[in-house]
C-alpha cells in the first residue's frame, strides 16, 4: 500500500517538527476530507536511542488491526526525546484538538493532571466489556485512576530503582563483587575506593540535570529523599512538607559527589542525552562503575542496536540502602495507553489499545522493555520469567517501593527538584539555598495552607 502525507500530518509536523518524528501515515482509505480522519487512528509515544520497545509493539499493533479492521488506518507518531521533552511535544499535540492523539503513551504521574485538563476522556465503558481488564492487579488498575475516579489508563507493566554495579571495575579496586550496601557511606566509600584505583572511570551516577527532567526527580532525587524517612507530601495529612531535614541530606548527597569529584563531569552530565549514554554507552564501555537507575536498562542489553551479551556476567545488582542503614528503598511508576479526549472514534481507538495489549503483546512488550508484569498471565509465564535474568532482583525490590504523589499538581512540583539538584551539582546553590527556592516555588504552587513544615 502507498503511502502519502495528510493534511492532518502535515500539522503535526508544523507542531512539533523538530522533535524528528517518523510518522506512519496511510492514504489509501476510502473516501476524504473528514471521513478519512475518522478512520484513521493516531497514536502518539515515546522513542529513543535507549527506548525502542514501545515502537516495535506499537509497528506490531498497527500491522494487526489494520488487517483486521478493513478501512481503518493507524497513524503512527513516535516522538522521539527524551522524557521531559516527550512531555512538553505532547502537550503541544493536545493543544488542538486537530493535533491532538486519539491514543497516548501516557506516564502514570500525568494522567490525573492531563485528565482535569482534559486531554483525555474515561474508558470505564470499555474496559467492562473487555476481557483482559480482570488479568490486571489491584494496583495497575488504580494507576490509571483521574481525580474523579473514573479510569484514563491501562497499565503497561511497572519498574522499580537500584544500584547497578561492574563487578571487574569492583574487583580491580579491591572491592566485593557480590556488593550489598547498608549506607550511602558504604556506596560513598565503594566509590572513593573506584576514584583512586581507576581515575578514567566515573564512580557514581545519580542523574541530577534540569534536562532530564522527571528522570532527574525519581530515579535521582526520590530515591535519596524516601531513603531519609522524609517524603515530598506527607500521606497522613496529604501537605506539601518543606523544610525537611531529609530534603536537605538529599542534596547533601547531591554536594558531596560534586564536591569530590565522585560523579559525572557536570558539562556531560547536564546534557539532555545523559540518560541513554549512561546506559547504552558508559555501562558496556566499563566507563562507569555504579549506577542509581530502573529496571528497563538490562533490556537495552539482550538484543537489538545496544546488546551486550557480556552483561550477566559483568554487572551486579544492589537495593538501594538507607541513609542510615535502616534498610532499602525503591522508586515505582509505569506507563499506561490512555485514550485522548479528542478521538474521533472511541471505540477504534479502545480496539487499537485492546490489540496493543493482547498477551502476545503484553508479553513482548514486558520483556524488551524490561517492564515488572502487573497482568496476571504474563507475570505467571515462564517465557517472561526466563527471558531476562533481572527480573527476579528488580521484582524483589517492590516490598521497599514508594509511588510518587498521585495528585494533578505533581508534574508542576515536580519540575522545581531538577532545578535544586543541578544548582547544587554545579555548585550555584548549597543544600539550604536550594531547598529554599524550592520551598518558595513550591507554596507558590499549593499555597501555604497546603504546606507543612518536615
Amino acid at each position: 500500500m502507498k503511502t502519502s502525507v495528510t493534511s492532518r500530518s502535515l500539522r503535526v509536523l508544523g507542531l512539533i517538527g523538530a522533535a524528528s518524528l517518523t510518522v506512519g501515515l496511510a492514504g489509501c482509505a476510502g473516501g476524504g476530507g473528514d471521513a478519512a480522519a475518522d478512520d484513521t487512528i493516531r497514536v502518539a509515544y515515546q522513542k529513543t536511542a535507549s527506548f525502542t520497545a514501545m515502537d516495535e509493539l506499537m509497528k506490531k499493533a498497527k500491522d494487526e488491526y489494520e488487517a483486521a479492521n478493513e478501512g481503518k488506518t493507524v497513524e503512527l507518531v513516535p516522538i522521539e526525546a527524551e522524557q521531559d521533552q516527550y512531555f512538553t511535544k505532547l502537550a503541544l499535540m493536545n493543544g488542538s484538538p486537530d493535533t491532538a492523539p486519539d491514543v497516548i503513551y501516557e506516564d502514570t504521574f500525568q494522567i490525573r493532571s492531563d485528565a482535569a485538563a482534559g486531554y483525555l476522556q474515561p474508558i470505564d465503558d470499555f474496559i467492562a466489556d473487555w476481557d483482559g481488564w480482570s488479568l490486571y492487579d489491584d494496583g495497575a488498575k488504580q494507576a490509571g485512576l483521574g481525580d474523579d475516579g473514573k479510569t484514563y489508563g491501562i497499565s503497561l507493566g511497572t519498574d522499580t530503582r537500584g544500584l547497578y554495579f561492574n563487578k571487574d571495575i569492583f574487583e580491580a579496586a579491591g572491592l566485593p563483587t557480590d556488593w550489598a550496601p547498608t549506607s550511602w557511606d558504604d556506596i560513598l566509600e565503594a566509590a572513593r575506593t573506584i576514584k583512586a584505583s581507576n581515575p578514567d572511570v566515573i564512580p557514581f551516577n545519580v542523574y541530577a540535570s534540569k534536562s532530564l527532567g522527571e528522570a532527574t526527580s525519581m530515579q535521582g532525587f526520590e530515591m535519596l529523599l524516601y531513603g531519609t524517612g522524609d517524603e515530598l507530601m506527607d500521606t497522613d495529612t496529604n501537605k506539601w512538607v518543606t523544610g525537611s531535614q531529609g530534603f536537605r541530606d538529599a542534596l547533601g548527597l547531591y554536594q558531596t559527589l560534586a564536591d569530590e569529584g565522585l560523579g559525572p563531569d557536570p558539562a556531560e552530565a547536564l546534557d539532555a542525552g545523559w540518560g541513554s549514554k549512561v546506559s547504552t554507552e558508559l555501562i558496556p564501555q566499563g566507563k562507569l562503575a555504579i549506577a542509581l537507575d530502573g529496571s528497563w536498562l538490562p533490556s537495552n542489553w539482550i538484543s537489538g542496536d545496544n546488546e551486550w551479551p557480556e552483561w550477566q556476567e559483568t554487572m551486579g545488582f544492589a537495593a538501594m540502602p538507607t541513609k542510615d542503614a535502616g534498610g532499602f528503598t525503591s522508586m515505582s511508576g509505569g506507563w499506561t495507553l490512555a485514550m485522548g479526549a479528542n478521538a474521533s472514534d472511541p471505540q477504534a481507538a479502545f480496539d487499537f489499545i485492546a490489540q496493543a495489549l493482547t498477551p502476545e503483546n503484553a508479553l513482548m512488550y514486558h520483556q524488551e522493555a524490561g517492564q515488572i508484569a502487573v497482568r496476571s498471565d504474563v507475570a505467571s509465564s515462564q517465557e517472561y520469567l526466563d527471558f531476562n535474568p533481572s527480573f527476579e532482583f528488580f521484582s524483589s525490590l517492590v516490598p521497599y517501593t514508594h509511588f510518587r504523589p498521585a495528585t494533578p499538581d505533581y508534574s508542576q512540583i515536580s519540575s522545581n527538584i531538577p532545578v535544586a539538584t543541578e544548582a547544587v551539582f554545579t555548585g550555584q546553590a548549597t543544600p539550604e539555598e536550594a531547598q529554599s527556592q524550592y520551598d518558595s516555588a513550591l507554596v507558590g504552587i499549593v499555597g501555604e495552607e497546603n504546606t507543612q513544615a518536615g
